[in-house]
């Protein structure tokens, strides 16, 4: 088996690994790179692999720098099944299309207000190609084995990350292979926690938080006190979300404070982002995969107003606080969000509070890094407004969870290779993999292939 590393391979974006045996290819996640410009134009090279001769893609989840890549991936010829779980699968219908249209947007944007040097300005993909890739979908259900192409007996595992997120354990007749994907936490608040996996000859784990441990302060206490603080002086609190996993536990947490007396039941919180609404439905008809009853999901769903329209959205920004905007992307890379950016950040009576990883190279992360000004729209707007992390919403388990997770591993691999995780992240892992688990480990690099031995599976 071979096994080549073209994505969250010094970084902890872009996840895409070919997997080659015994003549046949499929490919492991098919993810965009996303945060500094040197990777963001990897997603418009001419990929290092033929997608015409990919016979399959297994998708652990569908954020998407796992998913994202997919409608550009079957544009350039891929025609196979695009294997994943229920779950997945509607997340993807929901976030592939979204996707799609904001590329269109900024394009048009660009052109419309030439920004951008190119002329004109193109989307990376559109809402046809989305549309296509989506006709690929093939749903399989968890711990039922399928042949993700002839001689590759593929298993789904719960991951305990968003709904749908799964390891993937990948059984050729000699040798054997088992992905985390995204690795959920044992504590998560809405997911219930990763299920371990049996056993494999070679292990590739994530390390987004390879050199960190969660801060074990109660994330709900911790936002509570920034929104009543904020509130108080008439600020706009304004959290940069992933519609799919975060937002979901943001309007739990939201809907305790208040019920709590924590939060003034009259505080207007909105939710900007259509598609996390319809990501919150989800959660109904997937109830085995999260700890919430029917009663909390509805008490979830009703946390926040709804705001679908655009006029709407703008609207937002012209009103005054004390009030709470949730929206989309969780990075600040795209989506509504940046346009309360641009009208909030300015206000030292306003708050930015993130709520989940910030890669190197995006808006979330200068931010937090104390950029003193931010580039929207072609124009540097300043960054007045406090700005906070909620460290303890990660959906990715940290060094000493993951640790935890492989001891649970019934049998040893025969070598780890750690991804997923920023170049310093990645190594710490490795070395605690190294010295507490006495596991060979080490961490490949961007467009290696390696050679896996015949294992004894």
């Amino acid at each position: 088996m071979k096994i080549s590393f073209l994505g969250a391979a010094e970084t902890v974006t872009g996840s895409k690994y070919l997997v080659e045996q015994g003549g046949h290819r499929i490919l492991l996640d098919c993810g965009l790179f996303q945060g500094y410009k040197t990777l963001r134009e990897r997603n418009w090279a001419v990929p290092p692999f033929d997608p015409r001769a990919v016979e399959a893609v297994v998708l652990t989840h569908a954020h998407l720098d796992h998913s994202g890549y997919l409608p550009l991936l079957v544009k350039r010829g891929f025609a196979g099944p695009i294997y994943c779980t229920e779950a997945t699968a509607e997340l993807c219908r929901i976030l592939l299309p979204d996707s799609a249209h904001l590329q269109e947007e900024d394009a048009e944007r660009a052109n419309r207000k030439r920004y951008s040097k190119h002329q004109p300005a193109l989307p990376l993909y559109d809402r046809v190609d989305a549309d296509r890739a989506l006709k690929q979908l093939t749903p399989r259900p968890f711990a039922s084995g399928f042949a993700a192409a002839p001689g590759l007996d593929t298993t789904f595992l719960p991951a305990g990350h968003i709904l749908g997120a799964a390891t993937v354990t990948i059984r050729a007749p000699s040798i054997s292979v088992a992905f985390t994907g995204d690795l959920g936490r044992l504590e998560d608040p809405l997911m219930r926690p990763p299920e371990v996996i049996p056993g494999a000859d070679y292990m590739i784990v994530e390390s987004t938080y390879g050199d960190r441990l969660h801060d074990r302060t109660d994330p709900k206490e911790v936002l509570g006190s920034i929104i009543a603080k904020v509130a108080a002086r008439g600020g706009v609190v304004v959290i940069p979300s992933f519609a799919v996993g975060r937002t979901q536990t943001l309007l739990w947490c939201i809907h305790r404070l208040k019920a709590e007396g924590r939060l003034p039941q009259r505080l207007p919180v909105y939710l900007n982002s259509p598609m996390a609404t319809d990501v919150t439905k989800i959660y109904h008809r997937h109830r085995t995969e999260h700890r919430l009853s029917q009663e909390e999901c509805d008490a979830m769903c009703h946390a926040a107003e709804i705001v679908n329209s655009v006029a709407d959205s703008k609207a937002l920004n012209t009103r005054k606080g004390p009030m709470v905007i949730i929206a989309g992307s969780g990075m600040a890379t795209g989506g509504r969000v940046v346009h309360h950016l641009k009208a909030f950040a300015p206000d030292p009576r306003n708050a930015v509070v993130f709520a989940g990883y910030q890669a190197g190279g995006t808006r979330g992360a200068a931010m937090l890094g104390g950029a003193e000004t931010i580039r929207i729209f072609g124009e540097d707007v300043p960054v007045k407004a406090e700005i906070a992390m909620l460290s303890n919403l990660s959906g990715h388990a940290d060094y000493r969870e993951m640790l935890d997770w492989l001891r649970r591993v019934p049998k040893a691999p025969r070598r780890v290779f750690v991804t997923h995780g920023e170049p310093t992240a990645a190594d710490a892992l490795r070395a605690r993999i190294a010295h507490e688990l006495g596991w060979e480990c080490r961490v490949p690099t961007y467009l290696e292939s390696v050679e896996l031995d015949k294992g004894t599976t």
